[in-house]
């Protein structure tokens, strides 16, 4: 905006119009001009819809009017003409407009013309109403839907407005549909919903998201607050529900978070909602889990992280690489493979493992487009490393996320083929974390993987309860034992016992046991007298980019160049 056209003092005065207008403007693309200067402040979302020059415009009635159809023009051109000549004190009118697509939506603008103290117009403003959206409210509940709170989280951040945000839901929603019927299922809803929105009163919005899932939207910021009234609600329905002669006890689970900082974006927001909830539901009983919008060690904002993570992979995966670690025959201490792991890296957030957005990210919408860049960039980077070592063996880890998926399979298939690799030189890791999934979806994915030759790996074995019921389940080619249980192997005798019943079960169940977290060389003669075929730790190699394996793979002692040394040592 030029704001030489307009004094400071009127454009401060247009801003806090504008925000007024925007607390009533609810569901609506608002707009406001300062008639004396024809300088307007429009609503970012429309801007970003239609395509518009700026939230600040002059003259955006005539900027308007080239989005609107031919047919229409007439008539609002007529409109404008008159509110600006003093003849009309406002308009309330329909046309159709075009979006930044090219595709035209109807609308109905309404607007006022605001006078100054003489009585002369001053300010024109109002709001324009995009019949094309979706729906609002959800039509069980009467409570606004989950495309209702996407807009209001989305106003909250333009209009940098502080703000909690909570999802609650309803646990085993499926289990009171499978016994009960749909319909008592259906009443426990619109139950907790009511209750939900009477609870929360004047204090906030109240939402009915995907499924069993509620969320609120308040502008307080105390997390023992929100707290406080969770454990309220959750109280009153663990004491149970009388519904249809039927007396049903309903768990809770709830996820918050408070946002003050605005760079970040809905989709964000609600996968870090997501993690949060997914932690209440998995880990925490039902007790609300916050997300702490920080990162460890520092007091950077960590939804801005996440948001910087997600723009990066929509930037054509901008600042993620890969790092391989050599996966070693016991034996010869020859390379047979190595692990792919990723990273991220960026002039702010400097190197960000996996762990750290990873979790956050299994639910979002991009996530499977990560997953497909990994396999593609493993893969191609192997096909390097195989022109020195035919037979190498390319390690990836998947999550739980891109398993449950229904075209999982298709998607690793195409990228075979599209990288031309011979699949019998994959191998697909997973952990015990994939028992959140049902088993039969589990089992049909990876015997359709190894149908086609594909290796699969069942990666920390032995960290978790569910370890040998996965190896009594179903065949995994590799199973690789978790480094915590080789960290204390040369001076604890009952850790060496507990390693070796491990690694025979391991043996029990699989073609071949690889263990991790090799730091020296004596674990590795331990562990080579309990049958285990493949070792990986920082004894042979920390985790390096592909330039500085290949330079490994390069030296005079070729395949057998990963032993430890002052560049491993680091």
């Amino acid at each position: 905006m030029e704001t030489n056209k307009i004094p400071i003092e009127r454009k401060n005065k247009l801003d806090s119009l504008y925000e007024a207008f925007s607390i009533i403007g609810d569901d609506t693309y608002v707009y406001l001009c300062d008639m004396k200067y024809d300088c307007s402040r429009w609503s970012k979302d429309l801007v970003d819809a239609f395509g518009l020059p700026g939230e600040y415009m002059y003259g955006a009635g005539d900027i308007w009017e080239e989005h609107i159809h031919p047919d229409d023009r007439k008539v609002f051109h007529e409109g404008i003409q008159c509110i600006f000549s003093g003849k009309s004190a406002g308009h309330d009118m329909q046309y159709r407009a075009k979006k930044k697509n090219g595709e035209y939506v109807v609308c109905t603008c309404r607007g006022i013309v605001i006078n100054d103290e003489q009585g002369q117009p001053e300010y024109f403003g109002g709001a324009i109403r995009n019949h094309d959206q979706q729906g609002h409210i959800d039509s069980l509940t009467g409570l606004r839907n989950q495309y209702g709170f996407f807009e209001d989280v989305k106003r909250h951040i333009n209009n940098k407005t502080p703000m909690r945000v909570c999802i609650m839901g309803i646990g085993r929603l499926t289990e009171i549909n499978e016994m009960y019927g749909y319909g008592v299922g259906n009443k426990v809803l619109q139950y907790f919903g009511r209750y939900l929105m009477d609870h929360v009163g004047n204090r906030g919005g109240t939402y009915r998201l995907d499924g069993a899932k509620f969320a609120i939207i308040a502008e307080t910021q105390s997390f023992r607050e929100i707290k406080k009234s969770y454990e309220a609600i959750r109280r009153r329905f663990r004491q149970g529900l009388h519904i249809d002669d039927v007396f049903i006890m309903v768990e809770l689970n709830a996820g918050t978070i408070s946002l003050e900082d605005f760079a970040t974006d809905t989709q964000t927001i609600y996968s870090c909602l997501n993690y949060a909830y997914q932690d209440s539901k998995l880990k925490k009983h039902g007790d609300m889990v916050e997300f702490l919008n920080h990162l460890k060690g520092d007091k950077r904002n960590q939804t801005e992280m996440i948001y910087a993570i997600r723009e990066s992979i929509n930037q054509n995966f901008k600042g993620f690489y890969l790092l391989y670690q050599p996966i070693i025959d016991s034996d010869t201490e020859e390379v047979k493979g190595a692990e792919a792991l990723l990273r991220w890296r960026d002039e702010k957030y400097g190197m960000v493992p996996p762990d750290e957005f990873i979790p956050v990210l299994e639910r979002d919408p991009l996530f499977p487009k990560l997953g497909e860049w990994i396999l593609r960039t493993a893969m191609e980077d192997t096909k390097e490393i195989q022109k020195i070592i035919p037979e190498f063996m390319i390690h990836i880890n998947l999550s739980y996320a891109q398993l449950e998926r229904i075209d999982f399979t298709d998607t690793v298939w195409n990228v075979v083929e599209s990288v031309k690799f011979e699949p019998e030189y994959l191998c697909l890791e997973v952990t015990e974390r994939c028992k959140l999934l049902d088993m039969d979806l589990l089992e049909n994915v990876l015997v359709s993987l190894r149908a086609g030759g594909i290796h699969v790996a069942l990666d920390d074995f032995g960290t978790g309860y569910s370890s040998v019921s996965l190896l009594k389940s179903m065949y995994f080619d590799t199973i690789k034992i978790d480094k915590i249980f080789v960290q204390r192997i040369e001076e604890n005798e009952k850790e060496r016992a507990l390693l070796n019943n491990l690694s025979q079960i391991a043996l029990l169940y699989s073609g071949e046991v690889c263990a991790e977290g090799i730091e020296t060389r004596c674990e590795g003669d331990v562990l080579k007298t309990y049958g285990i075929q493949k070792f990986q730790g920082y004894y042979y190699s920390k985790p390096i980019e592909l330039e500085k394996f290949l330079g490994h793979l390069n030296t005079d002692e070729g395949t057998s160049c990963f032993k430890k040394n002052e560049y491993n040592a680091d």
